[in-house]
């Protein structure tokens, strides 16, 4: 059959138009979809976090302290929320997770571009988490950047003047969490060389847990210490928020997935599993050791658990959960009983002996348990040491450890220094002897 020209070019015409088509539809298709299922887990999600430091810590904490100093202790965990949502809206989310211009000063902090959120509008996406409202990325990093902090009062309990302990908390927040969250999280050199933090080991709570011990060396110990009753003044308090953090860690953990998908089913399935084993270890650590299971112990054992599976979570199957979760129990009983009063140093509520101890451990279990049929996505395709042989991540994670744990130390102990000079870090030892509430807050606690 003869072709006409006219049907050649019409044929033609069709097929150009095909062809733009098929781009535009391959265009469309990769361009960042919304998902709603992912939506309200990462919402759900935000909310436990937010619900671990209030009411979460904060009762955790306050059980632990005297009664004296009860009130204090739970408004550092209420400021350190308020002030943390503001800087992190004015700039800390934009230098722990939005690109830095200069590709060189990418590696180690983000750039400026989205001082006070403003280029976030209602449908923007993060290439970090591309199927939810960046709006939602950035409350549920938010929540992460407010418990970090937060965590650091436990090793301050008791003595550290209020106005110093919210300079502490924003400068610490800009200058040391920011960037490691970035390292890691934010397109950082950390994250690019492989480190293993599903959902903050090493950037939430040996972070945490390194300036709790530099804060508490140079605090020093609290008037009275080794000689005084400083026995917690309400376990019950202690019992409900340490109940609390174990279910606000299933967001922490299962919602560092950022989608509601299998990787989060697992996260959550070894959370639930270590901690359990965790308790135990404490528990039966402390009742071999001393006769009794306190219920201190098994508290501090879960948290020690819940800790040290956060870098794993999404990295290990149930078996490796398990391991993590006895082994930490066991260390962090050891690191916060026997050590501390063997080195002397006073840190009130065992912040660097849970999240400190806790957090490098589970750092290091990561490469050696993470497991490339849990997750093949790179860079960590080629899983870990004991599960799949490659025992280079075991030198990945242990640079990861040891970058934050020297960034932080020194930091911290500038950071806290500065303040030191300029409006002092402690209350005078009167004020110790008489109670932070009374004359911190005016208030007290009766009953």
């Amino acid at each position: 059959m003869k072709v006409s020209r006219i049907q050649k070019l019409a044929f033609g015409a069709l097929a150009s138009i095909g062809a733009l088509a098929a781009t535009a539809g391959s265009a469309f298709a990769a361009a960042p979809k919304i998902d709603s299922g992912d939506t309200a887990w990462m919402l759900t999600s935000s909310a436990l976090v937010l619900m671990m430091t209030i009411p979460g810590l904060a009762l955790f904490y306050a059980g632990m302290v005297r009664r004296k100093n009860m009130l204090a202790t739970m408004a550092q965990s209420f400021a350190a929320t308020a002030l943390i949502t503001v800087l992190w809206m004015i700039i800390g989310y934009s230098i722990a997770f939005t690109p830095n211009p200069d590709a060189s000063w990418n590696q180690y902090i983000g750039g400026f571009a989205y001082l006070f959120l403003k280029p976030m509008g209602l449908n923007a996406v993060s290439s970090l988490a591309p199927t939810i409202p960046e709006s939602v990325y950035m409350f549920f990093q938010m929540t992460f950047a407010i418990i970090t902090p937060a965590l650091i009062a436990g090793a301050l309990a008791d003595r550290m003047k209020f106005s110093a302990f919210l300079w502490f908390m924003g400068l610490w927040l800009l200058l040391i969490y920011c960037p490691i969250a970035h390292w890691v999280w934010g397109g950082g050199w950390l994250g690019s060389m492989g480190a293993m933090d599903f959902a903050g080991g090493t950037v939430v709570h040996l972070n945490a847990g390194t300036a709790g011990l530099v804060v508490c060396l140079v605090l020093g110990k609290r008037v009275g210490y080794g000689t005084e009753n400083m026995a917690p003044h309400n376990l019950v308090f202690s019992v409900i928020g340490a109940s609390l953090l174990w279910v606000g860690w299933f967001g922490f953990n299962a919602g560092s997935a950022v989608t509601s998908n299998v990787s989060a089913g697992m996260a959550a399935a070894a959370t639930q599993i270590a901690t359990g084993a965790a308790a135990l270890g404490w528990m039966f650590s402390e009742w071999i050791v001393g006769r009794k299971p306190s219920v201190l112990g098994m508290i501090s054992g879960a948290v020690a658990g819940l800790v040290a599976i956060t870098p794993a979570s999404g990295f290990v199957d149930p078996m490796g959960a398990l391991i993590i979760g006895v082994s930490v129990g066991v260390i962090c009983y050891i690191s916060s009983v026997w050590v501390k009063k063997l080195l002397g140093y006073d840190d009130a509520l065992d912040t660097w002996g849970v999240h400190g101890v806790g957090g490098a451990w589970g750092a290091m279990m990561t490469g050696a348990f993470a497991s490339k049929a849990i997750n093949s996505t790179a860079p960590w395709q080629n899983g870990g040491w004991l599960i799949d042989g490659n025992f280079h991540q075991m030198w990945i994670q242990f640079v990861d450890v040891a970058a934050v744990f020297v960034y932080c130390g020194v930091g911290s102990f500038i950071i806290l220094k500065v303040i030191d000079m300029i409006i002092g870090l402690r209350v005078s030892p009167e004020v110790e002897r008489e109670g932070l509430d009374i004359n911190l807050h005016g208030e007290t606690v009766h009953g």
